[in-house]
């Protein structure tokens, strides 16, 4: 879920040395708080999250009043996401699945996020057909993904062709490549936006994070985190 700098495969170990240093956890924070604005008052709603990691977003909806669950196809990911909403005392179902064949029927979320999931599915069209599919009509879907031209995708190309796993296989996107994914799942795109304007340095993130929602609601242009709002269009 995170756009953590990670080298190896990515598991609950990782998001959470990711976030334990400074950068990592300024950096999950910005990210965070544009899919948050992006989804709006989640009070009441059934809220869905794939590729939900350790389960940071789907708590962040539990406390904000939403009915939460979340979807991975990892045990140790899930694992790791019950023992975290348990220890926050927040109330989240978690169930094992893949975005490309969720294992819901159709229409039975209010809204629905993905968050660093796209870029390491290799059919990214049938996973957002299937995302949308289980979205209400009317009913939202968020894309946050890692932007393709950027510091940090810049880096995490390097250490692909160096070899890391992660990253050998991952694709960076731009705004206009999530805006063609989301228009041909049937959805209609209502806000794009960026964050992440900073490369991947604490103190320039330091120094850089106080604009940074202030540039992202003007460009996606260098932006290491793109986030897409869309909702399923009325039968």
């Amino acid at each position: 879920m995170s756009g953590g700098d990670k080298t190896t495969a990515i598991g609950p170990q990782a998001y959470a040395a990711w976030r334990a240093t400074a950068l990592g956890a300024l950096t999950e924070t910005l990210e965070q708080r544009l899919m948050l604005d992006l989804l709006g008052d989640l009070a009441g709603a059934r809220v869905l999250d794939i590729g939900c990691g350790d389960g940071a977003l789907v708590r962040a909806f539990a406390a904000l009043g939403a009915t939460a669950v979340g979807v991975d196809p990892e045990p140790a990911m899930l694992s790791a996401a019950r023992k975290l909403a348990e220890e926050a005392h927040v109330p989240a179902t978690f169930l094992q699945g893949r975005a490309e064949s969720l294992p819901f029927p159709d229409a039975s979320f209010d809204v629905a996020t993905a968050m660093t999931v796209l870029c390491f599915i290799p059919d990214a069209k049938a996973a957002v057909r299937a995302m949308a599919r289980v979205v209400r009509p009317g009913g939202r879907l968020v894309l946050g993904e890692l932007g393709r031209w950027s510091f940090w995708a810049a880096k995490r190309r390097l250490r692909g062709w160096l070899g890391a796993p992660t990253w050998k296989a991952a694709r960076f996107r731009d705004a206009a490549e999530l805006r063609k994914l989301a228009e041909a799942a049937g959805l209609k795109v209502t806000a794009t936006r960026g964050a992440i304007f900073y490369p991947p340095v604490e103190r320039l993130a330091r120094a850089m994070a106080p604009i940074d929602s202030w540039l992202g609601r003007r460009t996606t242009i260098g932006a290491a985190f793109i986030a897409l709002a869309a909702t399923r269009k009325h039968i």
